[in-house]
């Protein structure tokens, strides 16, 4: 068991065991399950898109349906591991929101980094009409992600 201290406050126990564990199946699901670049469906929900796409995919389809994106890349590990959790907590809404993935190295996909103003990887931003509506860095528990989606869906 490690401990370390976020500057948002207290001290965490992890198991470094059980965090390795889950980078290194997150990986082989990921790499599994998406093709970077082609917008490869990974689920009914979940998709890839890159910067020619992107106001069509995210932007326009916005105004009818909540989009989460996420700005990734394939280097970064706490990009892995976020990865299934967004899948997950994704279909738990079974088309109420839509998850679109953008691999910021590839094509011309960091300009979309830089418009956003990201400053790290993983960000995750949800957009509706069209407006960024909210967002987070980092590999974050699905009860941020599902906080920040529902905040979304109460106002609409």
């Amino acid at each position: 068991m490690c401990m370390f201290r976020p500057a948002c406050g207290g001290p965490i126990q992890y198991n470094a065991g059980l965090i390795l564990r889950a980078y290194s199946n997150a990986r082989a699901t990921w790499c599994r399950n998406m093709t970077i670049g082609n917008m490869k469906q990974v689920s009914e929900w979940a998709s890839s898109v890159d910067l020619p796409d992107f106001e069509q995919r995210v932007i326009q389809a916005s105004h009818q349906t909540p989009v989460l994106v996420d700005l990734w890349a394939q280097w970064c590990s706490p990009c892995l591991i976020i990865a299934p959790v967004l899948i997950q907590v994704v279909e738990e809404y079974a088309g109420r929101v839509l998850l679109v993935k953008v691999e910021v190295d590839a094509g011309e996909n960091m300009k979309l980094a830089g418009q956003y103003r990201v400053k790290g990887f993983p960000t995750v931003i949800l957009f509706d009409q069209g407006e960024e509506r909210g967002r987070f860095s980092g590999a974050q528990p699905p009860s941020v992600i599902r906080d920040l989606i529902e905040q979304n869906l109460q106002s609409r």
